[in-house]
Parts: C-alpha cells; structure tokens; sequence
C-alpha cells in the first residue's frame, strides 16, 4: 500500500509537469490532419488501388479501424518517441537539477524503491498514451467517417498482410496491437529513464535517446544490415505489427518481447548503479 501512495504521488508530480500534456495535445492535431488527408479524393483512390489490387472490397475496409491503425504505425515511432523520451529522460535529472533530491532523500526511503517508483510511473505512462492516441484516434475516425467496417492491414517491411471483415475481430486486432506498441515504447522510455540517471542535464538524456534509436532505425534500413535485423531493438520493438497477422505468431511475439524485456531490467539496472553512486549532499 506504501508504494501504491508513493506512485500515486509521483503521478501527479508528473502530471503536474506541462511538457507531460504536450503529446496529448501535439497527436490530437496530427490525428486531425491524417483525417483530413484521408477526406481528399486523391488519397481515397490511392488506398482504393492498394486495397482492390489484392481482391478486397474497399467499402468495406475503408473504415475508422483501418484509418487508426495507420495513425498509430505512421505516428508512434516518429512523434511519440519525442514525447516519451523528453518525459522520462527528465523524471529523476529535472529533479536533481532543481535540487528536489535532496529533500527527498531526506525521508527514510531507499534509492533503489525511489527508481522503482519512478520507473513505474513511467512505464504507466507511456502504456496509457499510447490507448489514448488509439482511442482519441478512433473517435475522431468514427466522426468522421462511421464505426463501421473491417480492419485492413498492409506493414511491407515486417511483411504483415491481413484483412478482418468483422469489426469484433478487427476492433480485438487493434487493441492488441495497442497494447504491443504500449510495451514496445516502455524500452524506449527505459532507454530514456536510464540516462536521466546519470549525472547529466534533462535534455541531454533526452538527445541521448533519440539519437540511439534514429540511428539504429537509419543502420536498419541499410541492406547489408538486412540479416541482422533482428538485433537492432527497432526492429524488435516493431514486433506488435504480428499481432495484426491473420494467424499470429506468438512464438515471433514472445522472442520479441522477452529480448525487449531482458533489456528493459538490463537499462535499468545500469541506470539504478549510476544512480547509487552519486552524491547528492554535498
């Protein structure tokens, strides 16, 4: 019960912060636009090529499921990971910087539960983000276009293809694809979180961040890098698009994950040393 008080209290510090509220506001007006441009004419006969070329029938797939499912795989890696690098590369740094740690370490808590609580916080926070981009972006879909329809699928690079005709089924693809990209983004907030330990400033472990994973996207692309794909963490953290794959492959799924998840402790665990090693009193 403890640690549940404390995490909800570093809930609210961290909400409290206007930097957490600006990816909300930011993917509302990105999830406008898309729709937007998914209105034109030119768009709609683009996706209705892709779609008839493969024997569908647009009308059917031309829906509010198809239209959030884009919005979360064109949108997640690129703007999201700017938002959950800037908050948790500045959960433990912005309160050092401010001198906040000092009258925290005050109280009889250990560094080790302080980071957990924080780590928490984090990782509670990017999994909500990511439901809310899906679900704000589902909404807007629907008012825009109707709630029905099947749910269309096309990732030639993780090379996916599927189509769900039933909107039950397409809308249970979507909220586990949701739930993927909300674990796949705790490594990058992990990422984040670890340099935030270090004895830098807020921004830099965000840059840090970002540039670690931009590069390791650029180096992924490259194609003599194409039989090792598979240990770039990029790579890795796109495994939630299987779980948009008309038969699914847990054992694809599971790997990721457990790689994702062996470097998640591993981050942490660098982060939480440096961490105890610092001296934050005099």
């Amino acid at each position: 019960m403890l640690f549940i008080q404390q995490l909800r209290g570093e809930l609210r510090k961290l909400f409290a912060r206007p930097r957490t509220w600006m990816g909300y506001g930011a993917f509302l007006v990105m999830e406008a636009v898309i729709l937007f441009v998914y209105k034109l004419d030119k768009v709609q006969n683009y996706n209705k090529g892709i779609v008839e070329r493969n024997g569908l029938d647009f009308s059917t797939y031309y829906s509010s499921l198809t239209i959030t499912f884009t919005i979360m795989l064109l949108s997640m890696f690129v703007l999201g990971s700017v938002y959950f690098a800037l908050v948790a590369g500045d959960i433990v740094a912005k309160e050092n910087e401010d001198g906040n740690l000092r009258m925290v370490f005050a109280r009889p808590i250990s560094r080790l539960r302080l980071l957990l609580v924080k780590y928490a916080a984090i990782c509670l926070y990017t999994f909500s983000f990511v439901f809310f981009v899906g679900i704000s972006g589902y909404l807007m879909a629907v008012a825009a276009i109707g709630w029905e329809g099947g749910l269309f699928v096309m990732e030639p690079k993780m090379k996916v293809f599927a189509a769900f005709p039933d909107w039950s089924e397409g809308a249970l693809r979507l909220g586990l694809c949701a739930a993927g990209i909300g674990a796949s983004m705790i490594t990058l907030s992990s990422i984040a979180f670890m340099f935030s330990c270090f004895k830098i400033k807020p921004a830099a472990a965000t840059i840090i961040t970002l540039s670690i994973l931009f590069v390791d996207m650029i180096l992924q692309n490259f194609p003599f890098f194409k039989p090792y794909e598979a240990w770039f963490v990029t790579w890795r953290m796109s495994a939630w698009v299987f779980m948009a794959e008309q038969q699914i492959s847990w054992p694809k799924i599971i790997e990721s994950y457990a790689f994702l998840g062996g470097l998640n402790i591993t981050l942490f665990t660098i982060g939480w040393l440096s961490f105890q090693t610092r001296d934050f009193k005099t």
